[in-house]
């Protein structure tokens, strides 16, 4: 679903980190944006690493690839369906960058540890993504208060599904869902 058919897509893959993991969707792109450049000036096939970070020196398109790319560029040892990988085209994969907090990332191990590092940013995405499946309807501004009480239940149990799961259902947004 991050790839497309004949190369992997690191915005994509960040993009799709940054809205199902994190929840902080980025902004849609621009209208027009042009196709990546293949050849550098010298007719050197480019590699996408190098495609993406002419691609950055945009302005207009930096702002968000700044916060996509480093996470996709993490999983760049994984090809179009997920098997690993090394080279692409002959050439060393570089799975490593720099993240919108500042934390460096080599690779999918990197970017796993900096993502449990704050286990309540990624539970609390989850609980809402949850919340919404038990309710039948979109989580709600009054449902927040809800979501923060089930991550922070959670976290006095080491964050374990079941405890989630439990908080979902013993909710009063659950529990009292099509009352009047």
């Amino acid at each position: 679903v991050t790839s497309y058919p004949n190369r992997t897509s690191p915005v994509e893959r960040g993009k799709w980190i940054l809205t199902n993991l994190l929840g902080v969707p980025p902004q849609p792109p621009p209208p027009n944006v042009p196709p990546l450049q293949e050849n550098s000036s010298d007719g050197r096939t480019l590699s996408l690493r190098e495609r993406m970070e002419k691609h950055r020196t945009d302005p207009v398109c930096a702002g968000c690839h700044r916060l996509m790319d480093p996470i996709g560029f993490a999983l760049e040892n994984f090809d179009g369906v997920g098997h690993w990988r090394t080279a692409e085209d002959g050439a060393a994969i570089d799975p490593s960058g720099t993240l919108f907090n500042g934390a460096k990332v080599d690779g999918a191990i990197g970017l796993r540890q900096t993502l449990v590092a704050r286990p309540e940013v990624f539970v609390g995405v989850l609980t809402e993504k949850m919340l919404t499946y038990a309710l039948g309807r979109g989580v709600e501004y009054y449902d927040m208060p809800a979501v923060r009480k089930i991550v922070q239940d959670a976290r006095s149990q080491n964050f374990r599904f079941s405890s989630i799961v439990l908080g979902i259902v013993n909710s009063d947004a659950f529990r009292k869902q099509g009352a009047e």
